[in-house]
């Protein structure tokens, strides 16, 4: 990769950001099971004091993230708390990246690792068996923001007066609409669209996805989890990021909006707004601001240390995991099957990489390749006949016992 395409950390110019996080329990659950995180990792510092809700993107860059806990009986609490907690620790630890890929690469493991630590804290402790967060998390230190997605926490962009949803989410209902099997209004009112592919915490490893967005002056960035997407179109997400412009502000209306509509999940949303030097303006010459992948250059790497994560990984007696654990566990394994054809962790790479087959730095397409639908492999017509024909039997045997 070029120097142009990879420049030194920190070579762009200043990069000033306005800034606020919200997170509320919502009409519905009785715990927050979600978490945020907001942080200046040049300074090593976390939080949402009056000091961190207008900071220059220095050296180390700046972080930011949303996790949606699940498992119940508070663990899915435990899980997005460790999750934040873990990130930032990780993220925070070392020298400053020297580069683009450098900063990815190091979120990608962040991510990968503190999913295995909340796995390996769930198989240890009984009383959290099951539990796991999604995770949604951005770094910055350039104009390109990187984005980690495991689950269906969301991050939007919103330019020019049009709002963009940058990451895709890791979920049943979203690969049957790419696949053409659902329309985005059948979608919601599907029966299973609480169903996730992946969580961190539910497996050994997961399949981060990376995405990334060239930024430009005036972008406004939106991460949320689902307690807000779930409530509120995009239309009216983007309506109040428009006429709200004090993100603390927007984050109160955003909340509010999604009580009013029910709040049927906890609610956590982050609003960051970018501007300064460091970014140019926006221009008709821009490529579109779409979904993009990011392919970190030799990933073999990166594979490597998932492998070494899960040799270490102490093993649990299944025995001794509780009832109320096997039902959460079955209900994610259910996660991973599409209309009784289950998705292994395996499988889902080998997809991955069957659609980036060159492992270059160009984003992949933003279509996914079509969902299959296993079936009998019978033309219908062949199964209406053997229907008609088993009925007729049936019938038959039923007039004879009668006689």
């Amino acid at each position: 990769m070029s120097e142009e395409s990879n420049p030194p950390c920190g070579s762009k110019g200043p990069i000033q950001l306005k800034l606020f996080g919200r997170t509320d329990v919502g009409q519905i659950r009785e715990h927050n099971e979600d978490n945020f995180l907001i942080a200046d990792l040049t300074t090593k510092s976390r939080g949402l004091k009056e000091e961190d809700r207008e900071p220059t993107v220095d050296v180390c860059g700046n972080l930011f993230a949303v996790c949606d806990g699940m498992g119940g009986a508070a663990a899915g609490e435990v899980a997005s708390q460790m999750a934040v907690d873990l990130i930032y620790e990780l993220m925070a630890a070392g020298e400053a990246p020297q580069s683009r890929d450098e900063l990815a690469r190091k979120m990608v493991r962040a991510v990968e690792e503190a999913g295995l630590r909340i796995y390996n804290e769930a198989r240890a402790d009984r009383t959290r068996r099951g539990m796991g967060t999604t995770s949604t998390v951005a770094a910055l230190v350039d104009d390109r923001l990187f984005l980690a997605q495991v689950g269906d926490s969301r991050a939007y962009i919103l330019r020019d007066g049009k709002l963009v949803q940058v990451t895709r989410d890791q979920s049943l209902v979203n690969q049957l609409i790419e696949a053409g099997q659902l329309t985005e209004e059948e979608a919601e009112t599907f029966e299973h669209n609480n169903i996730i592919l992946q969580a961190l915490g539910t497996a050994e490893s997961v399949q981060v996805d990376l995405t990334y967005v060239d930024l430009r002056a005036g972008d406004t960035l939106l991460v949320c989890s689902d307690g807000l997407s779930g409530m509120l179109r995009d239309n009216e997400l983007k309506d109040v990021l428009e006429a709200v412009r004090e993100p603390m502000d927007a984050c109160r209306e955003l909340t509010e909006r999604a009580n009013a509509a029910g709040g049927h999940d906890n609610i956590t949303v982050l609003v960051i707004q970018f501007s300064g030097a460091g970014l140019a303006a926006p221009s008709p010459s821009d490529e579109p601001l779409v979904f993009r992948r990011y392919a970190l250059p030799n990933d073999n790497l990166l594979a490597s240390t998932s492998r070494q994560s899960r040799a270490s990984s102490p093993e649990v007696d299944p025995s001794t995991i509780s009832e109320e654990a096997r039902n959460e566990t079955r209900e994610l394994r259910v996660s991973h099957t599409m209309v009784g054809q289950t998705i292994s962790a395996e499988e889902i790479r080998a997809a991955e990489a069957a659609r980036n087959p060159s492992g270059s730095g160009r984003p992949s397409s933003t279509r996914e390749e079509p969902v299959h639908i296993p079936t009998t492999g019978l033309a219908p017509q062949w199964v209406g006949a053997i229907v008609v024909f088993s009925l007729l039997v049936v019938a038959a045997v039923g007039l004879f016992l009668l006689r």
